[in-house]
């Protein structure tokens, strides 16, 4: 075993990952990467099927992303952002609140996804007691829903493998079953559904939402969920609900921003005007960790008073607003509008709905599901009764190494094998994964 493998599992700590699985099965190595492909020590090259984990959107090295660091560097690499202020985030909070859904106009800077979650979590709460409503004190969330790892971010999300043993650490919120078309929470079929499933917040709203603060939800994927993709008119219904409810609408889109679903936001495809919006991952392309909350300028008007009232939010993030991250965000956001990022996904989106569509003949596919860049398919043991396949057998770890002795990185999400492509990839690279993908499916 290479030396650096042998003190990687001496000393390291890798997340989401069963350490004992590391002896037989060791961390790949990764010397350098170009566009959508890794190399390991060896010269052997992946496929980043997955954006390294759905942040990577204009593939690795971008030369333009890359000089902008550079030059960044060559002037301030970071500065506390309480009482002072820079250029690349003067730039970037305009940029964003130009792209992003109205009434947007406030941006709040963090370093992840998790936090940018967090802050509107807090801002929401804080906002109905800054205006003297202290009976709105929880959250409405979906139970497939996933919005990090933070107490108070796993405590918006639905219970599960990834956070099932800090459950008894969570604050209270409302859990609504998720709108989950292969499994229908109302048994319904969506050509004959009238998003009927979305009559359980409805319900709940009727009778809670003096208490309720706001709902959270991931615009059209719930990412970690199990890349389950739901339809437009839900989100739609929703925005709808917390309007005439009064509760705010919370629209996490770390993953799905910035092109994942085929559009800027994915909020656009039900023209839904949220009152936060998080967003990170694809934010910086995936080259420095950034996290930001947008909202409103009725939530930022709240917190606008004397200090001595106390309605100042005391919330903050030593890296908050790095330097670094902002060029890499400008950055791509330059990329995006150069090379028409947008307008070159729209064409390859229609190569990988045709591709991941095929694997539905397989028996043991029990669904396909596909939103620009994302494909997933739901792996079952009974095709007709959609039985899951047990847990313990792992049947997306056995995938996973075998799609990597095939060049291809596919990180399974339980019995889900999904793709999470970047937006550059090109369409000699699709058809080489979705060959290689058969291939390894007709074993």
């Amino acid at each position: 075993m290479n030396t650096l493998i042998q003190n990687d599992l001496k000393y390291i700590w890798h997340p989401y990952t069963q350490m004992k699985d590391c002896r037989e099965f060791p961390p790949i190595l990764i010397e350098r990467a170009k566009g959508i492909k890794l190399y390991d020590m060896d010269g052997k090259f992946y496929y980043d099927t997955i954006s390294s984990w759905w942040c990577n959107v204009h593939g690795h090295n971008h030369p333009k992303i890359k000089s902008a660091i550079k030059r960044q560097l060559d002037k301030l690499e970071h500065v506390l952002f309480a009482g002072f202020t820079h250029e690349p985030a003067i730039e970037l909070a305009e940029r964003l609140v130009a792209i992003a859904p109205k009434p947007i106009k406030k941006v709040f800077f963090s370093d992840n996804g998790s936090t940018a979650v967090e802050t509107a979590l807090k801002m929401s709460f804080q906002y109905w007691r800054n205006i003297g409503n202290k009976k709105k004190k929880t959250f409405v969330c979906l139970d497939h829903g996933y919005h990090g790892d933070t107490i108070g971010t796993m405590s918006v999300s639905g219970v599960g493998l990834f956070n099932r043993v800090f459950s008894p650490l969570f604050f209270e919120s409302y859990k609504v079953p998720s709108p989950y078309c292969y499994r229908c929470p109302v048994n319904k079929e969506r050509k004959d559904c009238k998003i009927d499933c979305a009559g359980a917040i409805e319900d709940l709203l009727k009778k809670k939402s003096s208490e309720i603060c706001g709902i959270i939800l991931e615009p059209l994927v719930m990412a970690a969920g199990g890349m389950i993709i739901y339809p437009k008119e839900y989100l739609s219904r929703v925005g709808e609900l917390a309007k005439k409810y009064n509760i705010h609408l919370i629209a996490d889109e770390v993953a799905t921003g910035f092109g994942r679903t085929g559009k800027m936001f994915a909020c656009e495809y039900a023209n839904v005007r949220p009152d936060f919006m998080c967003l990170s991952k694809g934010l910086t392309a995936g080259y420095l960790p950034m996290g930001i909350t947008l909202t409103t300028d009725d939530v930022y008007s709240a917190f606008y008073d004397d200090f001595e009232k106390f309605k100042t939010l005391y919330h903050g993030h030593t890296y908050t607003a790095n330097p670094l991250s902002c060029a890499a965000a400008n950055a791509s956001l330059d990329v995006f509008k150069e090379e028409d990022t947008l307008v070159n996904a729209k064409r390859i989106e229609a190569l990988v709905i045709k591709g991941i569509e095929g694997f539905s003949e397989y028996p043991f596919v029990g669904d396909v599901r596909h939103i620009g860049m994302i494909g997933a398919l739901e792996l079952v043991k009974n095709k007709k009764t959609k039985e899951q396949f047990d847990i313990k057998r792992r049947i997306g770890l056995e995938i996973y190494k075998e799609g990597l002795k095939n060049n291809i990185v596919l990180r399974p999400l339980g019995n889900i094998i999904y793709l999470f492509l970047p937006l550059c990839v090109k369409e000699a690279d699709l058809k080489c994964i979705f060959e290689k993908m058969h291939k390894m499916f007709r074993k």
